[in-house]
């Protein structure tokens, strides 16, 4: 009887003495996992070559302007002060983050703030762009990370993407400008929740080759909004140009088709693609916040 209950209870101390090792062993596969997880998300960097693009961000430079970086420069806006709070990388989404609100800081011909990307064909070169005859594509792969609301409980709303148009230093001497500046032919917002699409059109058809390079000659249409609800969640915008032609698209399922006089006789501008965050409110205390996960652009 006591042999019995000897060989029983060495059994039991080894069976015991496995099991805790088996479940400490166990715990440690865990927990080894859990932070190969965690290693593995904190490292997700975007996959947008800013190569061929300059930023505007909500702050002044020593001049009082809008703060720019440039290329080459761009490339390592992480590790500069002045962009951390207005553009930076989210390494948990893979994302950058263009954050903007209101301040006194603010480009030429517009009330608002922004935390923006400007396409340059050449780098550092604002003077190279491009015309719709000669083509254009972006991509981009986007979402919104937080927006304020206003009093009426309704979010603010946001620029994302832009199509711009510009004056050869010949058309802004021809009319009299002191900029180069001339009208967005496409805005694309973030408004409640979906993506609304506003482009121009020419309020007399039959102007002079003189009279269509002014602003005023040009109004704004009456906007086309997407169906599909994007809310928070991440989609995709494709516009795509050519001579006459343009068409913008969401998440592969929507499209909506420019193809008339207007976008004919826009050929007189050049053009730059601009994307990120042009916040569209002067509201204390409003903000928003946008991540992109992809840009990409050809000609």
């Amino acid at each position: 009887m006591i042999f019995r209950y000897f060989v029983f209870l060495v059994f039991s101390l080894l069976l015991s003495t496995t099991v805790v090792s088996q479940s400490t062993n166990d715990a440690k596969s865990i927990k080894k996992e859990k932070k190969k997880k965690r290693r593995n998300k904190k490292y997700r960097v975007p996959k947008i070559d800013l190569s061929h693009w300059k930023v505007t961000l909500p702050i002044a430079n020593e001049k009082g302007k809008p703060f720019e970086i440039e290329p080459p420069e761009i490339n390592n806006f992480a590790t500069i002060e002045e962009a951390k709070p207005y553009m930076y990388i989210d390494s948990t989404r893979g994302a950058i983050v263009f954050h903007a609100m209101p301040t006194q800081t603010t480009t030429k011909n517009t009330k608002y703030s922004r935390s923006e990307l400007r396409e340059q064909m050449k780098p550092g070169d604002n003077r190279v762009n491009w015309k719709f005859s000669d083509g254009g594509n972006l991509k981009a792969k986007i979402a919104i990370d937080d927006i304020s609301r206003k009093k009426d409980g309704k979010y603010h709303k946001t620029i994302i993407l832009q199509i711009h148009g510009r004056l050869s230093n010949e058309q802004r001497d021809l009319i009299g400008e002191d900029d180069n500046n001339a009208p967005p032919m496409l805005k694309i917002y973030w408004q409640n929740g979906k993506i609304r699409v506003k482009t121009k059109q020419l309020k007399k058809l039959n102007a002079s080759s003189t009279e269509i390079l002014h602003e005023d000659a040009w109004t704004d249409d009456k906007g086309h909004t997407f169906k599909e609800k994007v809310g928070f969640g991440k989609f995709t915008l494709e516009v795509k140009v050519s001579k006459g032609k343009m068409v913008v698209i969401l998440n592969n399922n929507e499209f909506k088709v420019y193809k008339n006089i207007h976008m004919e006789k826009w050929d007189v501008f050049e053009n730059y693609f601009k994307a990120g965050n042009y916040f569209q409110s002067r509201d204390i205390g409003s903000y928003a916040k946008v991540r992109f996960y992809k840009l990409e652009v050809s000609h």
